[in-house]
């Protein structure tokens, strides 16, 4: 992405252009790292716990732009909490203690009856 899509994608950082990244909110700085990586051409973005203890408005924000990379192109690794939001994705993983207990397409990782018992849900 060029620096003028990394300001489309993201509005809020065209609003702070002027401020360096020290004085960002933490979802602010955030969508500079993810920016920042968008402008190296990556053929994959890894993001761990990207919304993690951020603003509800920002982690929509943040999970929009996740589609936006996908929707490029991009290839994306998440780790996240919120399966329900990592589950709109092609295939998931679900891990328990650092194994892998549950993988496949995404849809069928959602609609496993064996899903509840690995999160808690």
């Amino acid at each position: 992405m060029t620096y003028e899509r990394i300001l489309e994608t993201f509005p809020r950082l065209q609003e702070r252009i002027s401020h360096l990244g020290g004085q960002l909110s933490g979802g602010e700085q955030q969508m500079l790292s993810i920016g920042r990586a968008l402008m190296t051409h990556p053929q994959l973005v890894i993001l761990d716990e990207a919304t993690e203890g951020l603003a509800p408005l920002i982690v929509e924000d943040i999970w929009r732009v996740i589609g936006v990379i996908r929707d490029s192109g991009i290839a994306t690794l998440i780790v996240d909490r919120n399966y329900h939001k990592v589950l709109h994705s092609d295939r998931a993983v679900v891990m328990q203690k650092g194994q892998i207990v549950l993988h496949g397409k995404a849809d069928a990782v959602a609609h496993s009856s064996e899903l509840a018992g690995y999160l808690g849900v």
